[in-house]
């Protein structure tokens, strides 16, 4: 007998006898009307389809670990009180008892603790030497992993409607106590599960854990009879996670979020895919987290919104992202890179976000948007769609938005769930009486079945169940009539969003000897046996239901919302992050367990936090502008009342190197800074609050003065502002400035750091948002040297020095991040690309790093993703990369168009001996000196010869980079430069990109008007802006360079030997210039620029263009 004839022998039969005596037994009636020859309506079996042999090579089986070895602090579970199933008619024994079980404290700002009274262990095992004894005071580990706590423990509690909350997961620590110091030591056998270190990890980067999960893709159950493991997304990123063992395995391909996930029946592949540029749909081996079949643009026009494996796993369905969708089948087995059928779905059905396959044929699938339900059949790469229409007026009542639709087994029917609790029955089409169409895919609604109060999130099937998981967290398993079977209540995990179910090879329903199953809703009570599912739900938890016994583990509890403030501990593995529903967290990252979490109000929306150097405490910022202090270790308050000076959200927050001061910025652009006292209850008072900037402050930075132990604090702004403090002369209620200077002229400052102390001079370094770094002498303020950044997409939003405690001590590195990526660079900075290298880490954007005190790890929080990476640093592999990219001038070299053998370089050769001409006299008859070095006067002009056009500004700086360069060492003033300095000096200073066209259009824009198909500027308000904003211009001035650009000069158009008439110039200049000056014409004409692109109306919109001068 087939696979399929068994499975269809397990069917109900609508019209069969036994069906009808079960009726009877039942409290609910069925709402679904017998079908006529249910089996002569089934669509012939397909047959199997068997994969090739290479792709069913048998599936390892992990290694199983010891339990009775295994560290406890690794094996961190929670535990919820045992599910009430009411269809066995359990109840709690008494009113108190259920009283106690859903009371919640009321108190503002009060710490849960556990009671002594009551076990913390339903199962105690044998005192350990570690356990908590409380005539000793020692602590205790449970070395039972999988024991289960017999009353309603703190971390498990629905604990976001009380106002503070503070909670122990990883065991009965007590709250307000720091850890054991067991936590926080190494032991031999946690190598066994501590990832490779650097010298075995190829990248510079490498993922090796993620703290956080994607809550609106579905988790995926891979348990089977030899391993527990589920698979969930964490932004870009794939998580076979094995539970048991606290093992991840990272599935890294996608640059984009990925989109949706399928599974193959036996657990054994594992489809992700993503939506967005260069999206891919990836198909992996779950059993080692290898990627067998990529498709590169599966549908290139967005993307991918859902994906589906038939029952034999042969097939994949994809459902394209675009506002006109696509259905394609792929025989991912083969090596084509067509698909075997499309369909192209018309937008009025819809956005299609979900897909399911027929299990007992293969070419019969369904998807729904929340509007429409389209039933597909396809074969011979000929594929036909259906879609049914249904209405609140064909049943007279509200249908609400559909979710999910499956097949019944054994059936032409299908069902699909909506927002109001009803299931809709959907059946093949009768084209005359008695008779059905020919169309198997052709369906129409039969009726409409109220199901349960809350909307159905979840729609699912198992062995011969339908499954729904609900709004209000409840789980109902229904038989194929839709009789209500068996259903959970009480789990407390929050609104469903997805059920998965294990899969077994050896489980049967009727094996229910010795084990305790609870009974179904029927009269008899027969025991309910079902496969373990795994539940996801809104409130980022997963959670394994174990229905012997109905036990629920809490799998993980992650954060619900965005993440921002994240800081690393300094001296112990200890990482703190915190979301913006107000739930912070302490991990031990190197055994990867969260030890103590304490939930706020979820108005107070945690923005930041920093420890102070010692540790001792951690320093919160609200959304509110409040700063609460507490204990670095064990989260508890450490004042009795918050610091409350800030009326917006701090959005940065410092301690200095001595935890004498204490420093916040907030979203109204003041500066609170605060000092140590000597009062125990209130360790740091006001100091004073500035509002010291009128644009967004984007860094807070603590530093030493110079030849002294004492802090000095700094802050920079959108508004272009360096504002240093004088902390020393600074009062109660009177924080005074030491020096106020503007450091940027067009391009906005976005992070801030002390540069360490690799060379004599101390420097300041800060990254703006044209892709550059600037160090300012540290005294006075002035730009001594600019740096081309890392140019990978977006400028540079974080940097963060890396300590030094590790194996290159004489070496300073600095971690850095940008829009979606982060990344390591080599100090000193110099402009070589090949000293920085960055991967793709939150493709939604990065809102915060954090760096491991041994610099062993790097922490990268993805704000909106809700997740956390933890990244392992290779820097011998950057050191590596480094040397491969050749030294000296050569990485420059790649910086210029063509290289070392360019038109750009053998241009830039002969302006470089011109100008040692230029210098010397152009009309001089004296034998010339050539040799290999220019006056640095001689700097801007070349810069204007390649097509850089630096500001006034721009040139004093570059002057002063080359003037200054030695002078520390020296004492003396550069007053040439040779070949080699001036690339190097060339490639850091002109734009990273070129001249951006779209904000010459902006400035058209802004300052002129609009014609028919440009935009326009009156040529004497041109005049006038030039001579009188910005740096301004003399009348002479502006007259020899129009002249020049408009070819009105002798020597080639140069106004280098003109003799100029101003009048008459003003006469030649009203005739050349016309009297409305257009974008295209000063672009073009004026400029010189190629490759100018049109002045449409959404050219502003589109990616920035890069141009070149003529």
């Amino acid at each position: 007998m087939s696979e399929h004839d068994q499975i269809r022998d397990k069917q109900v039969d609508v019209n069969g006898e036994a069906e009808k005596h079960e009726s009877d037994e039942r409290e609910i009636t069925s709402p679904i009307e017998p079908e006529d020859s249910v089996d002569s309506m089934m669509t012939e079996n397909v047959g199997e389809n068997k994969l090739p042999e290479e792709l069913l090579l048998q599936e390892s089986l992990a290694e199983a670990g010891d339990p009775d070895h295994v560290d406890v602090l690794q094996k961190v579970s929670f535990f919820t009180p045992e599910p009430k199933v009411r269809g066995s008619f359990n109840d709690f024994d008494s009113l108190d008892e259920a009283a106690r079980y859903d009371e919640m404290p009321s108190e503002e700002d009060r710490l849960i603790k556990e009671d002594s009274d009551e076990p913390a262990l339903a199962a105690q095992p044998d005192r350990a030497d570690n356990e908590y004894d409380d005539e000793q005071g020692a602590y205790s580990m449970p070395l039972t992993p999988d024991s289960s706590l017999d009353h309603d423990h703190p971390a498990d509690r629905t604990a976001r409607d009380e106002p503070d909350v503070l909670t122990e997961e990883s065991g009965p620590f007590c709250p307000g106590v720091p850890p054991p110091p067991e936590l926080f030591l190494e032991h031999e056998r946690d190598e066994l599960r501590t990832p490779p270190l650097e010298s075995t990890l190829p990248n510079v980067l490498n993922l090796i854990w993620s703290f956080g999960q994607n809550r609106n893709i579905p988790v995926i159950n891979l348990s089977t009879d030899a391993v527990d493991k589920i698979f969930y997304v964490c932004g870009h990123t794939g998580i076979v996670y094995d539970y048991a063992s606290i093992q991840q395995t990272v599935l890294q391909g996608h640059s984009n979020d990925i989109s949706c996930t399928c599974a193959s029946t036996n657990k054994r592949w594992i489809v992700t895919a993503d939506k967005g540029k260069d999206s891919l749909v990836i198909v992996w081996d779950s059993s080692n987290g290898v990627p067998t079949r990529t498709l590169f643009d599966a549908h290139a026009d967005g993307g991918v919104s859902a994906v589906a494996l038939t029952h034999d796993a042969r097939f994949l369905a994809t459902l394209s992202a675009a506002t006109v969708q696509t259905l394609a089948i792929w025989d991912w087995t083969t090596e084509s890179e067509s698909p075997v059928c499309t369909a192209e779905l018309r937008p009025v059905y819809g956005q299609q976000n979900y897909i399911s396959f027929y299990q007992d044929d293969m070419t019969q699938l369904v998807t729904n948007s929340e509007s429409q339900v389209i039933f597909y059949t396809w074969k011979g790469g000929i594929m036909e769609y259906y879609a049914p229409p249904l209405s609140d007026e064909d049943f007279n009542k509200p249908v609400g938005k559909f979710t999910q639709t499956i097949y019944l087994s054994g059936s032409s029917r299908a069902l699909t769930a909506t927002s109001f609790g009803n299931i809709v029955i959907w059946e093949t089409n009768k084209i005359a009486p008695g008779k059905l169409s020919n169309k198997v895919a052709d369906k129409r609604a039969l009726k409409i079945v109220r199901a349960q109060e809350g909307a159905i999130n979840v729609l699912t099937r198992t062995d011969d169940y339908i499954v729904t998981g609900d709004s209000h967290g409840h789980i109902r398993f229904f038989d194929q009539s839709l009789l209500l079977v068996n259903w959970y209540q009480d789990f407390h995990l929050g609104s469903i969003n997805s059920i998965s179910f294990a899969y077994s090879t050896i489980f049967s329903a009727r094996d229910t000897a010795g084990r305790n199953y609870p009974p179904d809703a029927t009269i008899k009570a027969r025991p309910f046996a079902v496969l373990d599912f795994v539940v996801g739900t809104n409130n980022a938890i997963y959670a394994q239901v174990t229905v012997d016994g109905t036990d629920v583990k809490i799998i993980s509890r992650d954060f619900e919302s965005a993440v921002h403030a994240l800081a690393t501990h300094p001296s112990v593995p200890v990482l703190a992050a915190g979301s913006h529903t107000g739930l912070l967290k302490l991990w031990q990252y190197k055994k990867r367990i969260v030890f103590v979490s304490r939930s706020f109000e979820r108005s107070q929306s945690i923005r930041c936090c920093t420890f102070d150097p010692l540790g001792q405490i951690l320093a919160v910022g609200f959304g509110s502008g409040v700063i609460r202090l507490v204990d670095g270790l064990s989260l508890e308050d450490v004042a009795p009342q918050p610091l409350r000076f800030a009326h917006d959200a701090i959005t940065h927050i410092s301690f200095s190197h001595d935890s004498t001061y204490l420093a916040s910025a907030d979203a109204s652009f003041a500066i609170s800074v605060f000092t140590k006292a000597n009062d125990l209850n209130q360790p740091y008072v006001i100091l004073g609050r500035y509002r010291s900037h009128y644009k967004p402050i984007r860094d807070l930075c603590f530093g030493i003065k110079l030849d002294s132990d004492l802090p000095r604090l700094m802050s920079i702004s959108e508004d272009r502002f360096l504002v240093e403090y004088d902390l020393e002369n600074s009062t109660h209620d009177n924080l005074r400035l030491l020096s106020t200077d503007r450091i940027e002229q067009s391009a906005v400052p976005q992070c801030l750091m002390l540069y360490p102390p690799i060379m004599k001079e101390s420097f300041i370094l800060t990254a703006n948002d044209q892709y550059k770094f600037k160090l300012f002498n540290s005294t006075t303020k002035m730009c001594r040297k600019t740096v081309l950044g890392p140019t990978y997409g977006s400028p540079l939003q974080k940097i963060a020095l890396l300590p030094t405690s590790n194996e290159f001590q004489n070496k300073y590195y600095m971690a850095y991040a940008i829009r979606d990526k982060v990344g390591l660079i080599i100090l000193p900075l110099d402009g070589n690309p090949h000293n920085s290298s960055a991967v793709i880490a939150h493709p939604r954007g990065i809102s915060n790093i954090a760096i491991s005190s041994d610099a062993q790890y790097l922490f990268t929080a993805g704000g909106a993703d809700a997740s956390i990476h933890m990244w392992t640093i290779n820097l011998r592999a950057l050191e590596v990369q480094s040397r491969l990219g050749g030294e000296d001038l050569f990485p420059f070299y790649g910086l210029l168009d063509g290289g070392r053998e360019g038109p750009l370089f053998r241009e830039l050769e002969d302006l470089f001996y011109y100008a040692q001409i230029r210098s010397q006299g152009l009309d001089a008859q004296e034998t010339r000196e050539v040799n290999d070095t220019i006056q640095i006067s001689e700097i801007p002009f070349i810069m204007r010869a390649l097509g850089f056009y630096p500001t006034e500004q721009e040139i004093e700086e570059m002057l002063n980079e080359v003037k200054f360069g030695s002078y520390v060492e020296t004492g003396e003033l550069m007053t040439t430069i040779d070949l080699g300095t001036f690339i190097k000096l060339y490639v850091n200073h002109r734009p990273a990109f070129g001249l951006n066209m779209d904000k010459l259009k902006w400035a058209f824009q802004v300052l002129g008007f609009e014609t028919d198909n440009s935009y326009a500027i009156d040529r004497s308000h041109l005049l006038d802006i030039l001579q009188n904003y910005g740096e301004q211009m003399t009348e002479q001035e502006l007259s020899e360079q129009l002249s020049t650009l408009v070819g009105l000069n002798p020597e080639g158009g140069s106004c280098e030997h003109a003799e100029f008439e101003l009048d008459a110039i003003d006469d030649i200049l009203e005739e050349a210039l016309p009297e409305e000056v257009t974008l295209e014409m000063f672009t073009e004409e004026l400029l010189g620029f190629r490759n100018c692109p049109p002045s449409s109306s959404d050219a502003v919109d589109r990616e920035p263009k890069t141009t070149t001068a003529a």
